[in-house]
C-alpha cells in the first residue's frame, strides 16, 4: 500500500499534537496517510508502554489512518546510526509516502531532535538505490520522498508556513485526549509531568488559533521546511 503521507514521530502522541490536525483534513480530503512511531514511550512518567499502544491505536482511529507502526526504538537512547537509518528506510520504501511529516528540528525533549535528524537523514539515505534492504523476503526498491517537513512541538518554532486546519481542531483534540494518561486529568493520581498540566491541553488550540489568526483563518498547524517552497503562480499562496 503506497502512502501519501507518512508522519513520523519519535513518541506515541508527538504526531498527534504537532500534525493531528493537518493529518486528519487530508483523510478527509480522501489521501492515504501512515503514522510511524519510534519508540513506545516506555520511559514517559505517566501510563506504560502498554498503556501508550493502546491510547496510540484509539488515537490512529479517531484520525482515521490507514495503518499505525511502532519501531520499538529505545525511548532516550536511540540514535542516528546506521541500524536505526535502516529501520526507517524499511518503512518508507514499503509504504513510498510522497510527503514525510517528523519531529521538530529542536525541542525540549532530547528525542525530538534526535527523532528529526534520524528521519530526514532516513529519508535521504532510502533513495539510494546501492543501500539494499529486504522486506517480505523481498529485495524492496529505492524511494526518496518529494517533501520531508517538520511539525511544531514545545517551543515555538517560527513557521515556514501553515496549514489551515479550521473545522479539525476538535478531531485533533480528540485525538490527543485519546493519550488519557499522558494530559491533563482532574481526578489522576499520577505524577504531574509539563504535558499533564491543563495549561498545556490548553495550548494545543489557542497555538492552533493564533496561528490561524496570523493568517486570517480559525485554526492552523506551523511546519518549517527543509528546502525551499516553489509555487506555479503568486496565486497559489493565500
Amino acid at each position: 500500500m503506497k502512502l501519501d503521507i507518512l508522519a513520523i514521530g519519535a513518541h506515541p502522541d508527538d504526531v498527534e499534537l504537532g500534525c493531528g490536525g493537518t493529518i486528519a483534513k487530508e483523510v478527509a480530503n480522501g489521501k492515504k496517510v501512515g503514522i510511524l512511531d519510534l519508540t513506545r514511550g516506555e520511559l514517559g512518567t505517566r501510563g506504560s508502554a502498554e498503556i501508550r499502544d493502546k491510547e496510540a491505536t484509539d488515537s490512529a482511529n479517531i484520525l482515521g489512518v490507514s495503518v499505525r507502526e511502532n519501531l520499538r526504538f529505545a525511548d532516550g537512547f536511540f540514535v542516528n546510526d546506521k541500524i536505526h537509518q535502516l529501520e526507517i528506510i524499511k518503512v518508507i520504501r514499503k509504504y513510498q509516502p510522497k510527503i514525510v511529516l517528523c519531529n521538530a528540528v529542536e525541542d525540549r525533549h532530547i528525542d525530538h531532535g534526535k527523532g528529526s535528524k534520524l528521519v530526514s537523514d532516513a529519508c535521504f539515505l532510502s533513495g539510494l538505490a546501492k543501500i539494499e534492504t529486504i522486506s517480505n523476503n523481498e529485495l524492496q526498491s529505492a524511494w526518496r520522498p518529494k517533501q520531508v517537513y517538520h511539525y511544531i512541538q514545545w517551543k515555538n518554532i517560527e513557521p515556514d508556513f501553515v496549514v489551515d486546519i479550521s473545522g479539525f481542531v476538535d478531531k485533533k483534540k480528540e485525538a490527543v485526549l485519546a493519550y488519557r494518561t499522558q494530559f491533563f486529568n482532574e481526578g489522576s493520581k499520577e505524577p504531574e509531568t509539563p504535558i499533564s498540566s491543563k495549561n498545556f491541553t490548553d495550548s494545543v488550540i489557542y497555538r492552533a488559533r493564533d496561528l490561524g489568526r496570523l493568517v486570517g483563518v480559525e485554526h492552523a498547524e506551523g511546519f518549517t521546511v527543509e528546502r525551499h517552497l516553489a509555487v506555479d503562480s503568486l496565486f497559489d499562496l493565500k
